[in-house]
């Protein structure tokens, strides 16, 4: 099915119209569009990946804007299949908790909480919890477990009747969200209708400089419309009646940052890593097209060295699957030219993708128990965030003379003894 999409003429964050293209990458299908066997055959749909830099105020932003009906309401991500980021939103909640003195006993709403992996935490620090995720049949399955999830988008309606119905929020928490959206004007203003007066409000983007920094680009995809740095984001907050008081570099994705903000005047004194953070921005030329094109020349020699690499390694008969599905997935191999020619099959741990074939690729999908069954030589690694956790499970495949190839930030090959 192709889905609705439409070109934005002016920025997320301020509303200007003097957009300036930094970076294009090669359109690909939608990266969680995965697809059942009977459909295999039909090519899907492709749409742009192009970057823009707000002449304005910096931000960096997708100008394509892809229906987020069809985006988000048949999702197959969940977070709690990955231990690692099960710790991760562990050591979050009770992070946050201590750093802010949040009270116990208050609301937390999660938006986009997925399979409620974060609210479980909460729930346990003594939190009533509620989420919200437009996912379905993710929602259902979050309620079914526990963790109530509202299958709904966030929007100025909802975020009211839920502050008139339970009462207003004490924490509104966002995780790889705040970057999904096209309307942020509207969606903070939600997120100010359900807050408390000394409510805050905590989020977790993928951050601008660690895609820069470390050639992470096969975090641009359709979801992820803006590609935040806190420069723009402080003047953002200010504009909507918020105040940024934190920001934290957290190791997610790659690299993320963590921002927590408050009604305008709550009370909190905001601390120095904004300064800190928005000097590190422009020292590494995040508001110019330099960058950008810096980053274009790394994103060109993995390319060649990657295509080399497993060019010869298939040359001298190694069978090549891949590991992880994740939707960066779909950037990585469509940009670098990798496809079914070249990686038989991938394997995943989510069951809502074994059995699938990969967008666009048509690679499919199978659970961890293939690399025995099918015994492949090589195994790429394009969850590559999680490679070292990947590489110390996975000791017998080594052992017995396997590699790992892991393509990002640098490409690299994994031995055993």
């Amino acid at each position: 099915m192709t889905a609705r999409c439409v070109r934005r003429p002016d920025c997320r964050l301020c509303g200007s119209r003097d957009l300036q293209e930094v970076l294009s990458l090669t359109p690909t299908p939608l990266a969680n569009a995965f697809v059942a066997a009977p459909r295999a055959g039909v090519p899907d749909p492709v749409y742009p990946l192009d970057l823009a830099m707000c002449a304005a105020c910096k931000h960096v932003q997708l100008r394509d804007v892809v229906d987020p009906q069809v985006l988000f309401r048949d999702y197959v991500y969940v977070s709690g299949t990955s231990p690692s980021f099960v710790r991760h939103f562990e050591d979050y909640a009770r992070g946050i908790v201590e750093r802010y003195a949040i009270r116990r006993r208050g609301r937390v709403v999660d938006v986009g909480s997925n399979d409620g992996t974060l609210l479980r935490h909460f729930r346990r620090l003594g939190f009533d919890v509620l989420g919200i995720d437009p996912a379905i049949g993710i929602a259902k399955a979050a309620t079914e477990t526990g963790i109530e999830t509202l299958p709904e988008f966030l929007s100025a309606d909802l975020a009211a009747r839920i502050a008139r119905e339970r009462g207003p929020c004490i924490l509104v928490t966002a995780n790889n969200v705040f970057a999904h959206v096209d309307d942020l004007s509207g969606f903070l203003r939600a997120v100010r209708a359900l807050l408390t007066q000394d409510g805050l409000f905590a989020f977790e983007v993928s951050y601008l400089a660690d895609v820069v920094e470390k050639n992470l680009f096969d975090t641009i995809y359709h979801e992820h419309l803006d590609y935040h740095t806190v420069a723009p984001l402080e003047g953002f907050f200010a504009g909507h009646g918020m105040q940024l008081i934190g920001v934290e570099r957290v190791s997610t994705h790659g690299g993320s940052i963590r921002g927590v903000a408050q009604l305008a005047g709550a009370g909190r004194t905001p601390d120095d890593s904004i300064p800190r953070l928005i000097a590190i921005e422009r020292q590494l030329g995040l508001d110019g097209p330099a960058a950008f094109a810096r980053l274009a020349g790394k994103i060109e020699q993995v390319k060649t060295e990657l295509r080399s690499t497993l060019a010869r390694l298939k040359g001298g008969g190694a069978s090549i699957a891949g590991f992880g599905a994740p939707a960066k997935a779909t950037t990585l191999m469509y940009h670098l030219g990798i496809g079914p020619e070249t990686v038989e099959f991938i394997v995943d741990d989510s069951p809502l993708k074994q059995g699938l074939y990969t967008p666009g690729m048509h690679i499919p999908v199978l659970p961890a128990s293939a690399i025995e069954a099918r015994k492949p030589d090589v195994l790429v690694v394009l969850a590559w965030n999680f490679a070292d956790a990947i590489v110390a499970k996975n000791g017998d495949f080594l052992r017995r003379g396997g590699r790992f190839v892991v393509p990002l930030p640098e490409v690299r090959v994994v031995a055993g003894p």
